[in-house]
């Protein structure tokens, strides 16, 4: 079915001429994809509908934070009744301790936090506070992770620095890159090697659990444990990046299907229910080091937005209310989709690695195992491209980027299973197969 973007494309054009590329991220232009991008009107349950009146499977869900669907009946309300007091006040609320209470429940780990308005800016304060709790420089964090789009986290990173092409950024000062070491990812002896280099310089090491900014990749056995027991060695801290894997993988984020303890955990995405929130926490001592109780400083305006806070209270509450049903539905749902389309690939004859954790997953277009940043780079981004155009052209859209891990919703069930594998079908032998496509 051929679907008409006639008003997507105009929107785009005005677009162009008012935004740098047309976009407030890079990642929508579809650069790495080809073909115009759709402008989204609306959206509900595991559906997007754009200004042309076309409907689409969704497999990004906002990049994450939509795991109950788009507008959720009581996210909708909970916010629609805070907006009706107030969107914003620069006061505290009660919303924000309701909500760290929830927080905490899940995650034991975290036994103070202070929330933010994105993920880049929690990545970017735990880090900072890490600094000013050791009184070191040196971050170590690992090639293809994305934490943000902060001067220091730009080094090697994942995301849309990935699907351009960029080894880090322009504007970023090189004695700000200086003290960014970026290692291989799942590498343990490489983290060794830079510890015996720098011993006692080194503030902490930050990590993506499982990563979803280059493609879904999971941590290798023993690996994260393994990082554990090195930066407890030295006395550096150990940062979870669960912006994207807090409450995705598990209620409890990938330190509870993992069995690991950070000193300090990112969070974002699903905390705000869809709206922008983000938050960072961990162990008291050394939470205790922000201001106003101590000497690392940072702050925000619309940290702890009351709109954000009632919709990510009604969000958790769902999610914990429902915790064995959901998690089970979704590893069943995730499963078959990302199986079925696996089995539709071998069927095709087009080599096709399957990467998948729970809710999220990743078709990689290479037949070797991806275990790293350098074994995601051999997929063929141009039969990835050609598998996206096609896949939209039926009406599933999915993460314009093959470095970009793709989501399933609790709204996504055995009819967007068969929907999405029937897809699949047609846009692997016609597209991918087709070189002159």
């Amino acid at each position: 079915m051929t679907r008409s973007l006639t008003r997507s494309r105009q929107l785009q054009l005005r677009a162009e001429q008012l935004l740098p590329g047309g976009v407030d991220s890079p990642v929508r232009a579809f650069r790495a994809v080809g073909g115009d991008p759709p402008f989204v009107a609306r959206a509900e349950g595991a559906y997007l509908f754009d200004a042309d009146g076309n409907r689409y499977l969704d497999f990004f869900g906002s990049w994450g934070p939509m795991i109950l669907g788009h507008a959720f009946p009581p996210v909708v309300e909970a916010i629609r009744e805070a907006a009706g007091k107030g969107a914003s006040f620069g006061a505290s609320t009660a919303a924000e301790g309701d909500l760290a209470e929830l927080v905490r429940r899940c995650f034991p780990s975290v036994e103070k936090l202070r929330f933010v308005s994105s993920g880049t800016e929690a990545c970017m304060s735990a880090v900072r506070l890490a600094r000013g709790f050791t009184g070191r420089n040196f971050v170590i964090k690992f090639e293809g992770c994305y934490h943000g789009h902060s001067d220091a986290m730009l080094v090697k990173a994942g995301s849309g620095v990935a699907t351009l092409g960029i080894p880090g950024s322009a504007g970023v000062p090189a004695e700000t890159a200086m003290h960014t070491l970026a290692l291989p990812f799942n590498d343990l002896e490489a983290v060794k090697a830079a510890f015996a280099a720098r011993p006692g310089e080194i503030a902490c090491v930050i990590v993506e659990p499982v990563v979803g900014n280059a493609g879904t990749i999971p941590p290798a056995e023993g690996y994260l444990q393994g990082l554990r027991e090195i930066t407890e060695r030295d006395g550096a801290l150990l940062i979870l990046d669960e912006v994207m894997t807090g409450f995705r993988v598990s209620l409890g984020g990938a330190q509870q299907v993992y069995g690991v303890k950070p000193d300090l955990t990112t969070l974002g995405k699903i905390i705000g229910g869809g709206l922008p929130c983000g938050a960072f926490g961990g162990r008291a001592d050394v939470m205790d080091k922000l201001a106003p109780l101590g000497p690392v400083y940072q702050a925000g305006t619309l940290s702890g937005n009351p709109l954000a806070m009632a919709a990510g209270i009604a969000t958790l509450r769902e999610l914990m209310a429902r915790e064995g049903e959901i998690y089970s539905g979704l590893e069943k749902t995730t499963k078959a989709i990302a199986d079925g389309v696996a089995a539709v690939a071998r069927e095709a004859g087009v080599v096709l690695t399957t990467n998948r954790v729970g809710s999220m997953f990743t078709w990689f277009f290479t037949g070797e195992p991806v275990t790293d940043f350098a074994s995601a780079a051999t997929s063929d981004t141009a039969a990835f491209g050609r598998f996206h155009r096609g896949m939209l052209e039926a009406g599933v859209w999915l993460p314009p980027s093959q470095f970009e891990a793709a989501f399933v919703s609790t709204a996504h069930g055995a009819t967007e299973v068969e929907m999405v594998v029937e897809a699949a079908r047609k846009a692997l032998v016609n597209q991918v197969t087709s070189k002159g496509v």
